[in-house]
């Protein structure tokens, strides 16, 4: 009897103190008020004289974590919901709190926030992305999908989402009816297309401005659908595509695309493959603006010889010396803009023309370079107002 008059006094002070150390406003102040009658309880036991103390204090203790499973079913329903939307643990909590902790409509209460906010963040520049490059045997096709951030362009939900536009854009028709060639297009005519997802965070049926919409809800970025190229060949050529700065086959920052057509059917393709392929990559590298120098507009051809011009007549010399200086760095700017007068960056002791003159004796059959065309993630987006630098490079 002394004992546990000993031992009520200490736990009568334990509890006391807990109760006005979280009485104030603090959700534990009604835990704590609803356990006296388990004190009340454990004081008569110990007054009986059959009680064990010890073993009646921790009855007590576990009586107070009663409400530990709702908070961890709590957590298990955020982290749930977080995997499920990649949603910032924020808004999850706020949805799930919102819908009576129901994950079902808490998610939809998600997406509809994420196409509200995703609206909002629509009109903010996105000049990172991602390109992504289809091809079937006839047709190469290269999309630009852009977000705000390189972070967003380098998650899986949103490199998803570019592969699957670009097999897309491989069904585009081509309005101008070239049977070969490059054909561009733009949001117009591809936004309302159908895409079918399969990603477990975006699936099912939708459009491609729906799914961009979607995505960028759970970036929290702007996310949209720039532009979009459709390279066909003729039936006696080939396609060869090289993407540089690539995370995973099929998107990188930079493309480069080739047509090398082969007269006469000529079945040996493995040497026009290896070619077409180094081409590609060529065209990376040394950003050609034209086919051929007879290619080269007059407009830029005019712009450039008024500049060289006026270099050439800053040296005080004779006008037929300045005719001459004229001509010599025209011949040099050939060499920069037009792909079949540049170097080879693979061996530049030769040009892309003897490059493809050495090809056709190789193969026994003459080949040519059909179209070429390199495009660049966010190229033309800053300065759009301030340069006439073309937005992509295409024969």
């Amino acid at each position: 009897m002394a004992f546990a008059r000993e031992a009520r006094r200490p736990l009568g002070v334990f509890v006391y103190s807990a109760s006005r150390r979280f009485g104030c406003g603090n959700e534990y102040s009604t835990t704590v008020a609803s356990k006296w009658e388990s004190l009340s309880q454990y004081r008569s036991s110990v007054s009986s004289g059959y009680a064990n103390p010890v073993r009646g204090f921790g009855n007590l203790l576990r009586s107070f974590s009663s409400e530990a499973p709702a908070v961890v079913d709590q957590m298990s329903l955020i982290k749930q919901l977080r995997q499920r939307t990649s949603a910032p643990i924020k808004d999850v909590k706020a949805s799930l709190v919102e819908c009576n902790w129901d994950i079902e409509a808490a998610q939809k209460d998600l997406r509809k926030r994420g196409k509200v906010l995703a609206s909002k963040k629509s009109s903010r520049t996105a000049a990172e992305g991602m390109l992504a490059v289809a091809q079937n045997e006839g047709k190469v096709a290269v999309i630009e999908l852009n977000c705000e951030t390189d972070f967003v362009a380098r998650n899986d939900i949103f490199q998803y989402l570019a592969l699957a536009m670009a097999k897309r854009a491989l069904l585009v028709e081509n309005s101008s009816q070239q049977v070969s060639g490059v054909f561009p297009f733009g949001p117009d005519l591809f936004e309302e297309l159908k895409l079918n997802l399969d990603h477990p965070k975006v699936n099912g049926e939708t459009t491609v401005s729906n799914a961009a919409t979607e995505v960028a809800a759970i970036m929290g970025e702007n996310v949209k659908f720039r532009r979009g190229f459709v390279m066909s060949k003729s039936s006696a050529g080939v396609l060869s595509a090289y993407l540089h700065t690539s995370p995973q086959p099929g998107l990188g920052r930079i493309a480069g695309i080739v047509s090398l057509e082969v007269e006469g059917g000529n079945t040996q393709l493995e040497a026009v493959q290896r070619v077409g392929s180094e081409l590609a990559m060529h065209v990376v590298a040394a950003k050609p603006l034209f086919l051929s120098k007879d290619l080269v507009s007059s407009e830029a051809l005019a712009n450039e010889r008024e500049i060289l011009k006026s270099q050439a007549e800053s040296t005080a010399k004779s006008q037929m010396a300045v005719e001459k200086m004229v001509e010599g760095r025209l011949r040099k700017y050939f060499e920069d803009v037009a792909l079949m007068e540049q170097k080879f960056i693979v061996n530049d002791s030769i040009n892309i023309k003897t490059l493809v003159d050495n090809l056709s004796k190789e193969v026994g059959s003459p080949v040519k370079v059909a179209d070429f065309l390199r495009v660049e993630v966010g190229e033309g987006i800053e300065r759009l107002e301030a340069s006439d630098e073309p937005v992509a490079q295409t024969a």
